[in-house]
Parts: structure tokens; sequence; C-alpha cells
């Protein structure tokens, strides 16, 4: 064998313990969240856990309307954002996110203010106004009303900016 092919051998046999070690560690570490009780959605054990895996949600939400604003708005396309739509139903919920909302998950590293907590019903009800939204939008676009799916899409922005300025640093 070369001595390009040796290297090229080690280089791959590293690349696979540096797999199989990553894999060994996530498996022995144990699930970063577990379904809740009621099986309705995540249920965290450590605050940091619940704001990573809430962070990465909420920037997902983003990405998705910021894509179906070019499904339907741009493009005029509502079969092609029913995916999103749905997928949007799914994710833009309290019952998918208020679960990641767990007490003390706050501090550093979260944009969280603590009065969430403190107002909790009134947060719980932010959730129920960015449901309505979602249902909203899902209308407009099911029935290819672009003009009232891009006020839609405007009502569903001001419903998270309106949370985020009272809830997020």
């Amino acid at each position: 064998m070369s001595h390009t092919g040796r290297i090229e051998m080690l280089m791959l046999r590293k690349s696979v313990m540096a797999v199989l070690a990553t894999g060994v560690t996530l498996a022995l570490a144990g699930p970063l969240q577990a379904e809740s009780p009621n099986g309705e959605g995540p249920r965290f054990e450590d605050p940091r856990e619940a704001v990573t895996w809430r962070r990465e949600e909420l920037k997902g939400i983003e990405r998705l309307v910021r894509q179906l604003r070019f499904d339907l708005v741009n493009n005029r396309d509502a079969r092609g954002a029913e995916p999103r739509l749905a997928e949007l139903a799914e994710v833009a919920s309290g019952e998918h996110l208020l679960p990641a909302f767990i007490e003390g998950s706050h501090g550093r590293g979260s944009e969280a203010r603590a009065r969430i907590w403190e107002e909790w019903e009134e947060f719980e009800a932010g959730f129920a106004a960015l449901e309505e939204r979602v249902a909203a939008l899902r209308e407009a676009a099911e029935a290819e009303d672009y003009r009232l799916a891009t006020r839609e899409l405007s009502d569903l922005s001001l419903t998270c900016r309106s949370c985020h300025r009272r809830y997020r640093y």
C-alpha cells in the first residue's frame, strides 16, 4: 500500500472511531427529552435542554413563515404551501411549545424573561392567539385568497412580535 493510501486509511479509521464514540456517548447519555406524561409534547429534565430545544423550534417556525410568505405572497401557490401550513399548525402551538418553558429556564443562554412564569395564563393566551392566526392563514390559503393570506401572514407576525416584546429580551 502506498504512503498516501495508508494516510487515507488512517484518516478513515479516525473518522469511523469518532462517529462510533459519538454514538456510544449519546446512547449512554440518555435522551435529551422525553414525552410528557400525557404524551402531548416533549418534557425536559434540564432547563438548558429546554432552552436549546425551544430556540431551535422557534427558529424553525420563523423559517416556515418566511417560506410561506414566499409560497403565498410571491408565488401564489397554495398547494405548494399545504405541507408547510400543516407543519406550522403542528409546531406553532402551545401543546408543542409550552412544555419547553419549564420554570427556571430563563437564565443564561435564554432570551426568556422571568415574567413568563409570573404571567403564565397570559403567556398561554399568546399561544392560543398564535394558533388562531395559523388557522386563519390556513383557511385563507385553502380558499386561495392570496390577499387575505398576505394579511394573515402579517397578523401572524404581529402576534409573534407582541409576545416577544413582552416575554423576550
